[in-house]
Protein backbone atom coordinates (compact mmCIF):
# COMPACT_ATOMS: atom_id res chain seq x y z
CA UNK A 1 0.00 0.00 0.00
CA UNK A 2 1.33 3.32 -1.02
CA UNK A 3 1.36 6.33 1.47
CA UNK A 4 -1.15 8.11 -0.49
CA UNK A 5 -3.97 5.14 0.35
CA UNK A 6 -5.62 5.39 3.02
CA UNK A 7 -5.33 2.14 5.56
CA UNK A 8 -8.69 -0.31 6.17
CA UNK A 9 -9.75 -0.05 9.52
CA UNK A 10 -9.26 -4.26 11.01
CA UNK A 11 -12.82 -5.06 10.39
CA UNK A 12 -12.64 -3.89 6.76
CA UNK A 13 -9.10 -5.28 5.76
CA UNK A 14 -10.67 -8.45 7.44
CA UNK A 15 -13.72 -8.11 4.76
CA UNK A 16 -11.25 -7.38 1.86
CA UNK A 17 -9.71 -10.72 2.76
CA UNK A 18 -12.45 -13.01 3.47
CA UNK A 19 -13.51 -11.67 -0.18
CA UNK A 20 -10.63 -12.81 -1.89
CA UNK A 21 -10.10 -16.23 0.11
CA UNK A 22 -13.78 -16.82 -0.76
CA UNK A 23 -13.68 -15.43 -4.48
CA UNK A 24 -10.64 -18.07 -4.43
CA UNK A 25 -12.39 -21.25 -3.50
CA UNK A 26 -15.94 -20.52 -5.43
CA UNK A 27 -14.00 -19.40 -9.15
CA UNK A 28 -11.67 -22.53 -8.49
CA UNK A 29 -14.49 -24.68 -8.31
CA UNK A 30 -16.69 -22.94 -10.81
CA UNK A 31 -14.66 -20.51 -12.80
CA UNK A 32 -14.46 -16.60 -13.05
CA UNK A 33 -18.13 -16.23 -14.20
CA UNK A 34 -19.69 -17.61 -10.74
CA UNK A 35 -22.64 -15.27 -9.20
CA UNK A 36 -20.95 -12.61 -7.45
CA UNK A 37 -23.53 -14.03 -4.70
CA UNK A 38 -21.86 -17.05 -4.11
CA UNK A 39 -19.02 -15.23 -3.00
CA UNK A 40 -20.52 -12.99 -0.63
CA UNK A 41 -22.10 -16.10 0.72
CA UNK A 42 -18.56 -17.28 0.79
CA UNK A 43 -17.15 -14.71 2.76
CA UNK A 44 -20.28 -13.38 4.95
CA UNK A 45 -20.68 -9.88 3.41
CA UNK A 46 -22.92 -8.35 0.98
CA UNK A 47 -22.63 -8.32 -2.36
CA UNK A 48 -22.41 -4.39 -2.39
CA UNK A 49 -19.02 -5.25 -0.16
CA UNK A 50 -17.48 -6.47 -2.77
CA UNK A 51 -18.59 -3.93 -5.19
CA UNK A 52 -17.20 -1.57 -2.48
CA UNK A 53 -14.00 -2.96 -1.93
CA UNK A 54 -13.42 -4.28 -5.60
CA UNK A 55 -15.54 -2.45 -7.89
CA UNK A 56 -17.15 -5.04 -9.36
CA UNK A 57 -16.29 -8.93 -10.76
CA UNK A 58 -13.25 -7.20 -13.02
CA UNK A 59 -11.48 -6.17 -10.11
CA UNK A 60 -11.88 -9.13 -7.90
CA UNK A 61 -10.76 -11.31 -10.63
CA UNK A 62 -7.97 -8.76 -11.02
CA UNK A 63 -6.95 -8.96 -7.30
CA UNK A 64 -6.97 -12.81 -6.94
CA UNK A 65 -6.08 -14.23 -10.71
CA UNK A 66 -2.06 -14.17 -9.94
CA UNK A 67 -2.39 -16.65 -6.65
CA UNK A 68 -5.40 -18.07 -8.59
CA UNK A 69 -3.66 -19.71 -12.02
CA UNK A 70 -0.45 -18.09 -12.66
CA UNK A 71 0.97 -19.79 -10.70
CA UNK A 72 -0.31 -23.10 -11.69
CA UNK A 73 0.60 -21.86 -15.23
CA UNK A 74 4.24 -20.68 -14.20
CA UNK A 75 4.44 -24.18 -12.31
CA UNK A 76 3.72 -26.05 -15.49
CA UNK A 77 5.95 -24.34 -17.12
CA UNK A 78 9.14 -24.33 -14.83
CA UNK A 79 8.06 -28.34 -14.64
CA UNK A 80 8.49 -28.97 -18.35
CA UNK A 81 11.35 -26.79 -19.16
CA UNK A 82 13.59 -29.29 -16.85
CA UNK A 83 12.69 -31.81 -19.40
CA UNK A 84 15.48 -31.95 -22.00
CA UNK A 85 14.34 -33.60 -24.99
CA UNK A 86 11.90 -30.52 -26.98
CA UNK A 87 9.29 -32.83 -28.19
CA UNK A 88 8.59 -34.40 -24.75
CA UNK A 89 8.81 -30.92 -23.16
CA UNK A 90 6.45 -29.56 -25.98
CA UNK A 91 4.07 -32.64 -25.31
CA UNK A 92 4.15 -32.01 -21.73
CA UNK A 93 3.46 -28.70 -21.50
CA UNK A 94 0.19 -29.05 -23.73
CA UNK A 95 -0.72 -32.12 -21.28
CA UNK A 96 -0.32 -29.85 -18.18
CA UNK A 97 -2.23 -27.02 -19.76
CA UNK A 98 -5.32 -29.05 -20.78
CA UNK A 99 -5.36 -31.20 -17.43
CA UNK A 100 -5.31 -27.70 -16.29
CA UNK A 101 -8.04 -26.67 -18.16
CA UNK A 102 -9.95 -30.06 -16.85
CA UNK A 103 -9.38 -29.73 -13.08
CA UNK A 104 -9.63 -26.08 -12.99
CA UNK A 105 -12.53 -24.07 -13.78
CA UNK A 106 -10.79 -20.58 -13.25
CA UNK A 107 -7.81 -21.59 -15.09
CA UNK A 108 -9.89 -22.42 -18.13
CA UNK A 109 -11.58 -19.59 -18.66
CA UNK A 110 -8.17 -17.38 -18.09
CA UNK A 111 -6.59 -19.76 -21.14
CA UNK A 112 -10.04 -19.29 -22.96
CA UNK A 113 -9.94 -16.03 -23.17
CA UNK A 114 -13.49 -15.43 -21.17
CA UNK A 115 -12.94 -12.19 -19.90
CA UNK A 116 -10.93 -10.10 -22.19
CA UNK A 117 -11.24 -6.90 -20.67
CA UNK A 118 -8.46 -7.80 -17.54
CA UNK A 119 -5.44 -6.80 -18.58
CA UNK A 120 -3.65 -9.38 -15.86
CA UNK A 121 -5.65 -12.02 -17.90
CA UNK A 122 -4.54 -11.03 -21.24
CA UNK A 123 -0.60 -10.70 -20.07
CA UNK A 124 -1.17 -14.57 -18.77
CA UNK A 125 -2.24 -16.06 -22.42
CA UNK A 126 -0.12 -13.83 -23.62
CA UNK A 127 2.78 -15.41 -21.95
CA UNK A 128 1.10 -19.47 -21.93
CA UNK A 129 0.86 -18.34 -25.84
CA UNK A 130 4.76 -17.43 -26.13
CA UNK A 131 6.04 -20.21 -24.44
CA UNK A 132 3.96 -22.75 -26.14
CA UNK A 133 5.27 -21.01 -29.28
CA UNK A 134 9.01 -21.37 -28.53
CA UNK A 135 8.49 -24.57 -27.30
CA UNK A 136 6.64 -25.27 -30.92
CA UNK A 137 9.65 -24.16 -32.79
CA UNK A 138 12.39 -26.29 -30.36
CA UNK A 139 10.24 -29.30 -30.74
CA UNK A 140 9.53 -28.93 -34.76
CA UNK A 141 13.54 -28.59 -34.99
CA UNK A 142 13.86 -32.15 -34.19
CA UNK A 143 11.89 -33.19 -37.35
CA UNK A 144 9.18 -34.99 -34.91
CA UNK A 145 6.29 -32.63 -35.03
CA UNK A 146 4.53 -31.54 -38.25
CA UNK A 147 6.28 -28.71 -39.75
CA UNK A 148 3.13 -27.16 -40.81
CA UNK A 149 1.65 -26.59 -37.05
CA UNK A 150 2.08 -23.18 -36.50
CA UNK A 151 1.91 -21.25 -33.04
CA UNK A 152 -1.54 -19.94 -34.08
CA UNK A 153 -2.40 -23.88 -34.24
CA UNK A 154 -1.58 -24.78 -30.85
CA UNK A 155 -3.79 -21.38 -29.19
CA UNK A 156 -6.77 -23.44 -31.15
CA UNK A 157 -5.72 -26.72 -29.46
CA UNK A 158 -5.91 -25.08 -26.13
CA UNK A 159 -9.01 -23.11 -26.96
CA UNK A 160 -10.62 -26.57 -28.35
CA UNK A 161 -9.84 -28.32 -25.28
CA UNK A 162 -11.08 -25.51 -22.98
CA UNK A 163 -13.96 -25.76 -24.61
CA UNK A 164 -13.84 -29.51 -24.42
CA UNK A 165 -13.36 -29.08 -21.02
CA UNK A 166 -16.54 -27.11 -20.40
CA UNK A 167 -18.67 -30.18 -21.21
CA UNK A 168 -16.66 -32.36 -19.75
CA UNK A 169 -19.22 -33.17 -17.30
CA UNK A 170 -20.05 -35.64 -19.84
CA UNK A 171 -17.25 -37.25 -19.82
CA UNK A 172 -14.30 -38.74 -17.00
CA UNK A 173 -11.20 -37.35 -16.36
CA UNK A 174 -9.71 -40.80 -18.12
CA UNK A 175 -11.34 -40.26 -21.25
CA UNK A 176 -10.54 -36.42 -21.29
CA UNK A 177 -6.87 -37.62 -21.20
CA UNK A 178 -7.34 -40.43 -23.96
CA UNK A 179 -8.90 -37.82 -26.17
CA UNK A 180 -6.05 -35.61 -25.88
CA UNK A 181 -3.56 -37.89 -26.05
CA UNK A 182 -4.91 -38.51 -29.96
CA UNK A 183 -4.42 -34.87 -30.84
CA UNK A 184 -1.09 -35.28 -29.52
CA UNK A 185 -0.41 -38.07 -31.43
CA UNK A 186 -1.73 -36.49 -34.46
CA UNK A 187 1.13 -33.47 -34.15
CA UNK A 188 4.01 -35.45 -34.95
CA UNK A 189 5.13 -36.06 -38.04
CA UNK A 190 4.15 -38.46 -41.08
CA UNK A 191 0.70 -38.76 -38.85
Amino acid sequence: MSSDTPRLRADAQRNVEGIRLAALDVFRAHGLNSPLDEVARAAGVSKGTIYHRFGGRQGLIDAVVEELVAERISGIISSVSAIDDPVERFEGYLRGLWLLQYDEPAANDVLLRALPGSAPLAAMCEHAAEVAARFLADARATGTIRDDLTPEDVGILIWERGIIARACDQQHRDGYIRSFEHTLRGLRSGS
